[in-house]
């Protein structure tokens, strides 16, 4: 993306472009990509001491390990004075969720950059590059416990996720319209990792690794997915500090309408929902609460907003709504929200 400065702009009054409107929405979107840093990091985590490391003669048994810490890969772009965004990915995946998407185009990580917005894409506690601790496996492969201490963890099949992320109601039927391109589908599903989510202490150390980041940007929107989708209402429960806005997408929980709902009075929200959930036995009763815990918000003073894609005109959205054919009309659409709801 070329950087617009003063230079450039006296160089196309030369050029006698002086009188055209700004660049539009589509170029934002195209050429070469301008950022001020790049970088990772980590948040949270502890040290764990253990008998239990390793079975190979080449490695200690025992030591001290880092786990449950929450990794952040994030870019800046040029002259940012929108609000950093902090994209958090859902169930069986990781930060990928928001990178390039399975066919190819740009992802959300990147779009965002160019539309201003400081990007940090996290990868949970426990997941991708943020380290699980293996003491309990090797323990029971030595021996040393029974398997009932094993770790509760998961991977979910390709055909039972085909209905979870709403490529159709059941594998391999497709709702009509639906817009995920299936045609990469065998790149999305390299992007499952196992989900050690069962398998973590109460509460989820990614929990406060969010807030702490929060606070660290010193005023983040919460963008969250699926599985993840209530952890930024759970990180405003435990400190709002920090927090500028939450975006929960297609969220496996919003908080109950009944609530203690003083937390997310001081910040806006939004629940963004894609297309066939009412044809979705997962999924129709998540949105009922969303809904509700929407209305108990705002009637509460706060402010509080829920989008089903389809009434705004972009139908067909997929659970996996960032990745669809049109997942840069979907994030130009909450580009926009962003700047008519979050204070700079």
């Amino acid at each position: 993306m070329k950087k617009i400065t003063a230079g450039w702009l006296l160089a196309a009054a030369v050029l006698g472009l002086g009188g055209c409107a700004a660049p539009s929405a589509k170029n934002l979107d195209e050429g070469p990509l301008s950022i001020a840093q790049q970088g990772s990091f980590f948040v949270g985590g502890r040290n764990v001491n253990s008998n239990n490391l390793s079975l190979l003669p080449a490695y200690a048994p025992a030591g001290t390990i880092a786990v449950e810490q929450m990794y952040v890969h994030y870019q800046v772009p040029v002259d940012a004075v929108r609000r950093p965004l902090v994209f958090i990915h859902g169930c069986c995946l990781t930060g990928k969720t928001w990178e390039s998407t399975p066919d190819g185009r740009m992802g959300w990580d990147e779009l965002f950059v160019r539309r201003g917005f400081p990007t940090y894409v996290i990868d949970q506690a426990s997941r991708g590059r943020s380290a699980a601790d293996p003491s309990a496996i090797i323990q029971v492969k030595a021996g040393k416990a029974g398997p009932e201490t094993l770790p509760q963890i998961f991977g979910a099949a390709q055909e039972g996720a085909w209905a979870i992320f709403r490529f159709g109601p059941k594998y391999p039927e497709v709702f009509p319209g639906m817009q995920f391109p299936l045609e990469a589908q065998a790149e999305f599903w390299k992007q499952m990792v196992p989900d050690w989510l069962n398998a973590l202490p109460t509460p989820n150390p990614t929990i406060p690794a969010l807030s702490e980041l929060a606070q660290k940007l010193k005023g983040a929107v919460l963008v969250s997915h699926s599985q993840s989708g209530i952890y930024p209402f759970q990180t405003a429960a435990l400190d709002t500090r920090g927090m500028a806005g939450i975006v929960a997408i297609e969220p496996g929980a919003c908080p109950a309408a009944t609530d203690d709902l003083k937390p997310y009075l001081g910040m806006p929200i939004l629940v963004l929902w894609g297309d066939f959930v009412d044809q979705a036995p997962r999924w129709a009763p998540r949105l009922k609460a969303c809904r509700e815990f929407v209305a108990a918000t705002n009637r509460a003073g706060g402010k509080a907003e829920m989008v089903v894609l389809a009434d705004v005109g972009l139908p067909g959205a997929s659970h996996m709504l960032m990745q669809d054919k049109h997942s840069l009309k979907i994030g130009a659409w909450l580009a926009g929200w962003l700047d008519k709801n979050i204070s700079r």
